[in-house]
């Protein structure tokens, strides 16, 4: 039987915990382990890069490939789909699309993206319900250059967060959590007072060659998010 890459994630992984690569150690080059391990270079360079990206190896051009100091996982965070949190906790879901313009982005909003005025952006306001009641409010910005086919989308049926998961891949992103009050729209539609503390999301992502959407998630009063480590 073949070996593959993930027999060699397997391996180094277990040399790491047992300390036979301890922590800052310089491992084999990619070369030495395919001999030793009876597969191809490819297969082990899979394995590494696999490793490093959870943050357990250091790979430096040059410099080799070095166990980390504190070896441990990266955490990774999936775009969440409003929809599955909702169904997730037993409840029935809903959305209503609020508004869509196109329309110039705002300042602010352009350079998180690092887009020029003249892009061309729509602005897309949904409203999320839970058994009925409100669940979230996003106002969501949508670079139309970095997501094709989005201004033929009705959003009707399938709202503007879980189409862009579905069909606009996304290599980078970065995403806040922040304490923020109730303005004059989030109390409206959320049912609650103006001022009142509300859990707050802000995301940006992007494509391998563009910006694609930048989004403000307001949740209704008493949200929690739960991350597992």
């Amino acid at each position: 039987m073949a070996i593959t890459w993930q027999d060699i994630h397997k391996e180094a992984l277990e040399r790491i915990h047992s300390r036979d690569w301890a922590p800052g150690a310089l491992i084999p080059n990619e070369a030495d382990l395919a001999a030793e391990l009876g597969c191809s270079r490819a297969t082990v360079n899979r394995a590494l890069r696999a490793l490093a990206e959870d943050g357990w190896l250091e790979r430096r051009r040059k410099a080799g490939t070095r166990v980390a100091m504190a070896p441990q996982r990266r955490a990774r965070l999936a775009i969440p789909i409003l929809r599955e949190a909702v169904e997730a906790r037993g409840q029935s879901f809903a959305h209503s699309l609020l508004s869509r313009e196109t329309e110039a982005m705002p300042p602010l909003e352009r350079a998180l993206l690092g887009l020029s005025a003249e892009a061309v952006t729509q602005r897309v306001r949904t409203l999320f319900l839970a058994d009925g009641q409100p669940y979230a409010l996003e106002d969501r910005w949508v670079h139309l250059d970095g997501a094709p086919g989005f201004a033929a989308q009705e959003l009707k049926e399938v709202c503007a967060n879980e189409w862009l998961v579905q069909h606009t891949p996304f290599a980078r992103g970065t995403m806040d959590y922040l304490a923020s009050p109730a303005g004059p729209f989030e109390a409206r539609h959320l049912g609650c007072p103006e001022g009142t503390a509300l859990l707050a999301m802000e995301r940006a992502t992007f494509s391998p060659d563009t910006a694609v959407t930048f989004v403000r998630t307001h949740f209704a009063p008493g949200h929690r998010v739960r991350l597992e480590l």
